[in-house]
């Protein structure tokens, strides 16, 4: 019996020897150095700002002072001519279109211009329909403006019927300068 538990004991040993044998230690092994890294190099300095010149946008138009008396003076020698109609009408005629082309021409010129068109009429008729009729004739010189490219902004209207003759007789002569679309310069 001695020799199986000898046997025994020495197959225990050879076994641990074994395990022993086979185990490794650890071997710590030591991080690699850090490379050593150069620092970056300086930032060069910025070059200096170029001075760009600052865009300087254009200077208004001045509005000038513009006292009642010069727009009374402007408007009793005023450049813009007056469009007369026939009798119980507001269409244009060829004379009436050519006087508005003069007017259009005039007020691109002058683009700070802002205009009332009257609307007149002659004594004959109600005050009721001659305040209508002179509302037409406002109008359709205010939408023939629009067509030659005048703003709408600049535009009022006004019908003052047969109350403001030019003309203050009782014949055709007369009735005929009352019959007219008149332009008068509110604002330059």
């Amino acid at each position: 019996m001695l020799k199986m538990s000898s046997m025994r004991y020495a197959l225990i040993a050879a076994a641990l020897l074994t395990v022993a044998a086979c185990h490794k230690t650890a071997k710590v092994t030591p991080a690699p150095a850090a490379e050593v890294v150069p620092p970056p190099p300086a930032p060069r300095p910025a070059p200096p700002p170029v001075a760009e010149p600052v865009p300087v946008p254009p200077e208004p138009p001045r509005e000038e002072a513009v006292s009642a008396t010069s727009l009374d003076d402007l408007n009793r020698n005023s450049p813009l001519k007056p469009a007369f109609f026939s009798l119980d009408s507001s269409e244009i005629d060829p004379t009436a279109k050519s006087v508005l082309d003069g007017n259009a021409a005039i007020l691109r010129q002058n683009a700070t211009w802002v205009i009332t068109i009257e609307g007149h009429c002659d004594e004959r008729g109600t005050a009721e329909y001659n305040l209508a009729l002179g509302e037409r004739r406002a109008g359709a010189a205010l939408a023939y403006l629009v067509s030659m490219g005048i703003p709408a902004s600049r535009l009022k209207t006004v019908s003052y019927g047969k109350e403001f003759p030019f003309d203050s007789g009782h014949d055709d002569g007369a009735w005929s300068k009352n019959r007219r679309a008149h332009f008068v310069i509110t604002a330059k």
